[in-house]
């Protein structure tokens, strides 16, 4: 059938995104905002009319990774007779907008993590040669009421922001300066969107913020209008008919109330994982951190997580060399993730960040010694993560099947505990939930052989 007389051609629209979940999720509405204007998502940036460059702030290598990127993106441009149009959003664009546009001046457009919902009236003035080029304001509300109402998921799991913005001011960390003030959504806005993903094959949420655990979201329709927890709210969407899986990222140990732990073991859709950061096992370190939480309190939450659901994974995020860390602070650090056990943990060297109270610090560890330090981490949790992973094996465990395995015939999806399985099956059990025997183990992944197709929950 031809297309209609009157139809346009669509535009391709490339998106890179760079960093943690949130950007993921930010990516994701990108692409909804632009679809209305002709917009569809191509595989590689040549030939694309919108190149869109969403970043992380977080890392300094993640920052010069964004700007050689930008480099041969000026290349590919200069190609096209200047055809593309280039954007850059994202903690990068909102830390160092007028800057990049000074670096890098074939970048068309900046827009920082709480205007992305403005690219439509920014392409339109790019394309007119009218109006700024960089808009970084702070306006969390306003981007969640200018976002479309309904999404198009890709697979059977979405990412649903319900928070954002931080009140922390970790010392370390730009998030309070790149995301702005802790604010949340309105429980009807999110039990809307969540009803809406179920109705279109979703059968796991991922609830996002970046304190998500601070949740307290106006409910105005719903049991007389006061603020729910992210406990309530996770009770509720796990009474959506199709939502089976439920989990929240990234929490903060301050935020983990008793409503939350004793969530995890009344809500069956709750997943058994928790990733609670802790950044290091010193006190010391700690209160450098502005953590404003002890090494023990960490553990005494861990404690009562657990005595809530017994086979909950656990995972974290660890920063090794932070201004005047010791060997003793370092050893309390290692005390700490034996003490604990990690299914899953993410490691990373102290990388100063410009603007931050940690940058400004003096003693700053030197380079070979986090090096070290780093790789006695690593193998110390490479160990505890091969462990328990192979604990799976000769279990059976439901996974939710996201897609087709490397090799023919091979399927692969989510456990509960969020590991990468792969087992000989057809594309029909695609979006399903299947018990699975596990009969290998890696690393990174488990090996499993088909049981049953799983009815879905009524």
């Amino acid at each position: 059938m031809s297309a209609a007389p009157d139809a346009k051609p669509l535009k391709g629209l490339f998106i890179r995104t760079h960093g943690c979940q949130m950007n993921v999720y930010d990516s994701e509405r990108i692409r909804d905002v632009l679809k209305p204007l002709g917009y569809a998502p191509v595989d590689a940036p040549e030939g694309a009319d919108l190149v869109v460059i969403n970043t992380c702030h977080i890392r300094e290598k993640a920052t010069e990774k964004v700007y050689s990127e930008l480099g041969k993106l000026k290349r590919m441009k200069e190609a096209s007779g200047g055809r593309m149009t280039i954007a850059v959003t994202g903690c990068v664009a909102q830390a160092e907008g007028a800057e990049i546009i000074r670096r890098q001046p074939a970048v068309d457009l900046v827009l920082g993590p709480q205007a992305y919902h403005k690219l439509p009236e920014m392409i339109a003035r790019a394309s007119r040669a009218v109006g700024d080029r960089l808009e970084t304001e702070f306006d969390t509300v306003e981007k969640f009421d200018a976002l479309p109402k309904t999404r198009d998921p890709d697979g059977p799991t979405a990412f649903v922001s319900v928070q954002e913005g931080c009140d922390k001011f970790c010392t370390f960390c730009v998030v309070p300066y790149t995301r702005g003030a802790e604010i949340s959504r309105n429980v009807d806005d999110v039990v809307a969107e969540v009803r809406d993903l179920a109705g279109k094959g979703v059968r796991e949420i991922t609830l996002l913020g970046q304190n998500v655990n601070a949740f307290h979201g106006p409910a105005p329709r719903l049991e007389g209008g006061e603020d729910w927890t992210l406990g309530q709210l996770v009770r509720h969407l796990a009474r959506i008919g199709g939502i089976e899986r439920i989990r929240y990222t990234t929490s903060h140990p301050r935020d983990m109330d008793d409503d939350l732990i004793a969530a995890h073991g009344d809500t069956p859709a709750m997943m058994p994982f928790l990733h609670l950061p802790v950044q290091s096992g010193s006190d010391r370190i700690l209160k450098a951190m502005n953590r404003g939480h002890t090494a023990d309190q960490y553990r005494d939450i861990i404690a009562r997580v657990r005595a809530a659901r017994a086979d909950i994974a656990i995972a974290s995020d660890f920063i090794v060399g932070f201004p005047g860390e010791t060997d003793a602070d370092f050893e309390a650090t290692m005390q700490l993730v034996r003490d604990i056990d990690y299914a899953i943990a993410y490691s990373f060297k102290y990388s100063a960040r410009p603007g931050t109270p940690a940058a400004e610090m003096a003693l700053h560890v030197p380079e070979d010694v986090k090096d070290r330090r780093l790789q006695a981490l690593q193998a110390l949790l490479r160990d505890q993560q091969t462990a328990f992973n192979r604990a799976q094996i000769g279990r059976t465990i439901p996974v939710l099947v996201t897609g087709k395995g490397r090799n023919e015939g091979q399927m692969h999806g989510r456990s509960p505990y969020l590991q990468a399985v792969h087992f000989d099956g057809t594309e029909a059990q695609l979006n399903q939930l299947v018990d699975l025997r596990i009969v290998d183990a890696s690393l990174n992944s488990l090996t499993g052989e088909l049981v049953r197709v799983c009815e879905p929950a009524q």
